[in-house]
């Protein structure tokens, strides 16, 4: 079958969060096999998709799984799963996909921007666990539970400067959250084109960095647009291959603005 590496929520080869797809034939074939297929492409994230009969809620079926384990939910993976889609003319327009976390929607612009429906993930003021300063290395200056779909840590920080400088350990990071930490701030300068900025680490799942992360931003975006004042924002996610994410908040539901690019296509022949 037809395997695909596209980088997500980029403009270019080689920057952005890189997955796998693969467009299946028939229904998902045994848990194992997709775990083994994830973890021999061994990006953050392996896209599994196969068609829906029609007349239903949803016209394809989608699953995510990291190099360890299956995800409840995927943006950067949804989104290239949607641009593999568009652009060999296996799905034309918008597509619902039935995923763990219900029904996403995505649908590709003319301009090349697609656009992912989202629920909003429901944050929780927490306080932070004992030795989090020490662990991630900044001390928090707010700290939010992110709900079990994200099933992160949202950690906002000083300044973007002290975001950039990060050097957590990850080993202990781990036993602070379901899949880990999202770390932010308030852009230094908004005149370069984003509003905030973040890094995420996800030890729990196989995944020290993510590069760019689609679901962080269920959350990113409603913490900012309440600190901000404004529905629609865009993120700078400042890992070493970064990535732009535009958000756009609407209530219970979040859209995610990103393009795609595919880098590899080839032939999976186990």
């Amino acid at each position: 079958m037809r395997m695909r590496i596209v980088d997500a929520f980029t403009d270019r080869p080689f920057a952005g969060n890189p997955a796998g797809v693969l467009l299946l034939d028939d229904v998902f074939p045994d848990d194992d096999w997709l775990q083994k297929v994830a973890m021999e492409v061994n990006h953050a994230e392996t896209a599994f998709a196969h068609r829906l009969p029609g007349g239903g809620e949803a016209d394809w079926a989608l699953r995510w799984f990291t190099p360890l384990a299956e995800v409840a939910m995927c943006g950067h993976a949804t989104l290239a799963t949607a641009h593999v889609l568009s652009s060999t003319g296996a799905h034309e327009g918008p597509v619902r996909f039935a995923t763990r976390s219900g029904v996403l929607t995505a649908t590709p612009g003319t301009d090349g921007w697609i656009t992912l429906d989202f629920p909003t993930a429901p944050l929780t003021p927490v306080e932070p666990p004992a030795g989090l300063a020490r662990v991630l290395g900044a001390e928090p200056t707010a700290m939010y539970d992110t709900g079990p779909q994200v099933g992160d840590l949202l950690v906002e920080l000083a300044d973007e400067k002290t975001v950039l400088s990060l050097s957590p350990d990850l080993r202990s990071l781990g036993t602070l959250s379901t899949r880990g930490v999202i770390a932010t701030a308030r852009a230094a300068d908004p005149a370069l084109g984003y509003d905030f900025v973040s890094r995420c680490f996800f030890p729990n799942v196989g995944i020290d960095e993510d590069p760019v992360t689609g679901s962080a931003h269920t959350a990113l975006a409603p913490h900012w647009s309440a600190r901000l004042g404004r529905n629609t924002l865009t993120g700078l996610q400042a890992s070493r291959r970064t990535g732009v994410v535009r958000t756009e908040l609407r209530g219970a539901r979040t859209l995610l603005f990103g393009r795609a690019v595919t880098v590899i296509d080839g032939e999976l022949l186990a």
